[in-house]
């Protein structure tokens, strides 16, 4: 998700809070929880890293915007109940420190103003770990997501690599980052290796675009690699589009590290949610539901802390 960060220290002590919604129901996490199929119990060793008033309370409050598929989003229409990537995986860490991870609705240019506020505890919501947004918070790193390619189910056009695009029909939403990649970089790249250059016709909406596929209008869509891995799955049952899986880009074109966002004051809470993330990871649980939402393609192997910021 956007969102602009000038002037962030300052403005936002000033900002308020509007959360909206109820938190998920879930199951009490020292009894396990079931997520993905799988049966989550505590890790003792991350449980012990837990703040003693998060502990003692049993509860951590998180700040999410909904919908924002396939990362969160209303199990039906005119629910507040919340499912997604984002809310298992949070439901995921809290059975594994043995608290109860308690989503509740918040504007997303609300959310770091709620968090200064005392309102909610972290964020789980898609949040891009920007070393802008450092000066704030600290990011336990979850996911790495960039542009997607989808394409026809069996991809019978035999597309490999955004190479492959150049000099054919390509749909995509306008006004995207993924527009300004097409042209920016991959315009260029195709010059270099003698092709034509990519025949890029933008829609209002990504759903259009994927119309532009199935009408036969063109070979393939770009959108993030998230939504496309969750639109491939979900579509008829998975029998009208593939994501195109690229070695050299596993978790997207440009891809970027999504963060799982706490105050930089309060460390000892990051430094557990990253071992029990780890712990996931390291369990298969977290693959379990990155598959369960078509996502495989964003997993990150370690459960890095702001690793936005070592990586400049």
């Amino acid at each position: 998700m956007a969102f602009s960060v000038a002037g962030l220290t300052g403005v936002l002590l000033l900002a308020g809070c509007s959360s909206v919604g109820t938190a998920a129901e879930t199951e009490d996490p020292a009894a396990g929880v079931e997520v993905a199929g799988v049966e989550i119990t505590v890790d003792q060793a991350a449980a012990d890293l837990l703040p003693a008033e998060i502990a003692e309370a049993g509860t951590v409050k998180v700040a999410t915007d909904a919908p924002y598929a396939p990362f969160e989003m209303f199990k039906e229409e005119g629910s507040d109940e919340l499912t997604g990537v984002d809310v298992d995986l949070g439901h995921a860490i809290g059975a594994k420190l043995g608290i109860d991870f308690e989503f509740e609705q918040q504007a997303f240019d609300g959310i770091i103003p709620a968090l200064q506020a005392g309102n909610f505890d972290v964020t789980i919501t898609a949040m891009t770990s920007s070393v802008e947004r450092m000066e704030v918070l600290t990011f336990v790193d979850y996911s790495a997501s960039g542009t997607g390619i989808l394409t026809t189910a069996g991809n019978p056009e035999g597309i490999e690599n955004y190479l492959d695009l150049c000099g054919r029909e390509v749909a995509v939403q306008a006004a995207t980052s993924q527009v300004d990649l097409v042209d920016d970089a991959w315009q260029g790249k195709c010059e270099t290796e003698g092709l034509d250059p990519i025949k890029l016709s933008e829609f209002p909406s990504d759903a259009d675009a994927q119309l532009a596929i199935t009408s036969g209008k063109a070979v393939a869509s770009l959108l993030t690699k998230p939504s496309a891995g969750y639109v491939a799955k979900t579509t008829n049952d998975g029998g009208t589009f593939e994501v195109v899986e690229d070695d050299e880009a596993p978790n997207g074109y440009d891809a970027t590290l999504n963060g799982i966002g706490v105050l930089k004051e309060n460390q000892d809470l990051a430094d557990a949610i990253q071992a029990a993330l780890q712990s996931l990871i390291d369990d298969g649980t977290y693959e379990a539901i990155l598959d369960q939402y078509g996502v495989t393609g964003i997993g990150i192997e370690e459960a890095t802390i702001n690793g936005a910021a070592d990586a400049k």
